[in-house]
């Protein structure tokens, strides 16, 4: 009898110890989903609607609410055609209202502030949601990291110009909403993470393919001032040069696409376009394949007011530090699946109509000696065009600023196709650094599970450090000092930079 009083105190210390699954923040009180070691945020809003006269404009705050908003379940995802079969979507509805966020944090409430891990999809700028169970942000939770995924504008939604838009800017801009979405959420999570134990002034962004072109391009933005703190890129960055993969337009250009679009589905004014629904525009946008027109971000003046290129050029963009890298294969799929592949005797021509007078250059660097190098170097230059040549320049100038760890991706699972045959393809690390590889129903081995252990550990101790380096760890050296690279795979280990003279001549092609 003399303990039971003891068991009801300690008892209720428990349950007062328990974190609450309600948080307030500035547009009302928030209810979340506790779990045994995280708690969750689903669908959380941090923008009003872009509908009716708010599309095609700048995100507006978010109304404040009454009463409880229950955070349970995942928000819209953004109007977007089915483009990629890789990308499972977890909402219940898509549209136009579609600017949410969804929040992990530890489920123990923690008295220091903890590091905060901003991520952003891929899909092109045409597709994905932060709903994607390979972004699941629970591992990196369990590690003392507040992590929050954003969705932003698509397509003709997120990246439309048109003169009658600039007109009516105040920044004489337009295009660009999908951008100046991800910059709201930033300044969502400055204004709101503390409520979730986050800290304001320790905010990592991330993303892979679109969503590390964006991290690229919010690093040079002067709208992202003071914001970041650190960022990871996985796969993309805008600093290819002319004619590389997603090159922001020039406004005219974009101005003058926009326009044309606009006439040739009949609605040649904003306010005819505005007229019409977000599931008219979106039919309009894909009637000639599911990527439609492909809007994408442009030279606006003011998110970006020069090229990204130029920006860091200058030094003019954040000085923080980066960890960034691409997949040792990123397009090798599109030779090892094309059945007429590149050979000896028509390498070297296919090398001439690309590059004129520096085809000689391109086959050093490029080789086909025998038929097997002509395809290997085929799915190097598709690789490098598409992705790792403009990753690789960004990781040069911001090594110029700030430390960067540099990474390759090596790890992929056997495909009797053949489709891995030249390495890792793009998109294949996504579930490794979040070790989320159960949401993909692949026959994962021990070396895939030891590959995302060591992945996720890295990420997460460069989000809480600025440096992946930690205990139990293979040491991973910083790139601007040494030029080594972080190879991973079942066993990490680093290595001296490779294939430099390829990326040197392709930073020579496209100046």
């Amino acid at each position: 009898m003399r303990l039971a009083p003891c068991l009801l105190v300690l008892c209720a210390s428990v349950a007062q110890a328990l974190p609450p699954a309600q948080v307030k923040v500035a547009s009302g009180i928030l209810e979340g989903v506790i779990l045994p070691e995280v708690r969750i945020f689903k669908g959380v809003p941090f923008a009003a609607p872009p509908v009716g006269d708010l599309r095609w404009r700048s995100p507006q705050p978010v109304a404040k609410w009454k009463g409880v908003r229950k955070a349970d379940a995942w928000g819209n995802r953004c109007l977007q055609g089915r483009i990629f079969g890789d990308m499972v979507f977890r909402e219940k509805g898509m549209g136009e209202d579609c600017l949410y966020l969804n929040i992990w944090t530890p489920a123990k409430v923690s008295a220091k502030r903890l590091p905060v891990f901003v991520w952003y999809h891929g899909g092109g700028f045409a597709a994905g949601s932060g709903s994607e169970p390979r972004y699941d942000g629970e591992a990196l939770a369990k590690q003392g990291i507040v992590v929050v995924d954003v969705n932003y504008r698509l397509g003709i939604f997120g990246f439309f110009s048109h003169p009658e838009l600039t007109k009516e800017s105040p920044h004489g801009a337009s295009g660009n909403y999908g951008l100046l979405d991800q910059v709201e959420a930033l300044k969502w999570v400055k204004a709101n993470i503390g409520a979730f134990g986050g800290d304001p002034g320790r905010v990592t962004i991330g993303g892979e393919s679109a969503g590390s072109f964006s991290v690229s391009a919010l690093l040079a933005s002067p709208l992202t001032k003071g914001l970041i703190h650190g960022a990871i890129g996985e796969s993309g960055a805008f600093l290819s040069g002319s004619g590389g993969t997603l090159d922001a337009k020039n406004l005219k250009q974009s101005e003058e696409a926009g326009a044309k679009f606009a006439t040739s589905i009949g609605a040649p004014t904003l306010a005819d376009l505005r007229r019409k629904t977000g599931e008219e525009l979106l039919a309009e946008t894909t009637k000639a394949g599911p990527r439609g027109p492909g809007f994408a971000p442009n030279l606006d003046g003011w998110f970006l007011p020069a090229s990204p290129s130029k920006l860091y050029a200058e030094g003019a963009q954040a000085h923080v530090p980066l960890l960034a890298g691409w997949n040792s294969s990123e397009m090798g799929m599109a030779v090892a699946m094309n059945p007429q592949k590149p050979t000896a005797a028509t390498f070297p021509t296919q090398l001439a109509q690309r590059f004129n007078d520096k085809a000689d250059a391109a086959l050093k660097v490029y080789p086909a000696s025998t038929d097997e190098e002509a395809a290997r170097s085929a799915a190097d230059l598709f690789s490098d065009q598409f992705i790792a040549f403009g990753t690789w320049k960004w990781i040069e100038e911001q090594a110029r600023v700030a430390p960067v760890y540099r990474f390759r991706f090596d790890r992929f699972l056997p495909d009797p196709s053949g489709s891995n045959r030249f390495g890792a393809a793009h998109a294949a690390e996504i579930e490794y650094a979040f070790n989320t590889l159960d949401s993909n129903p692949a026959k994962w081995q021990s070396e895939d599970r030891a590959t995302a252990a060591a992945m996720n550990t890295y990420w997460a101790n460069f989000i809480l450090t600025g440096n992946p380096n930690g205990a139990g760890l293979p040491s991973w050296p910083e790139f601007g000092k040494t030029h080594q690279v972080m190879h991973l795979d079942a066993t990490p280990h680093a290595a001296p930079e490779v294939h430099r003279d390829r990326y040197e001549f392709l930073d020579s092609v496209s100046r």
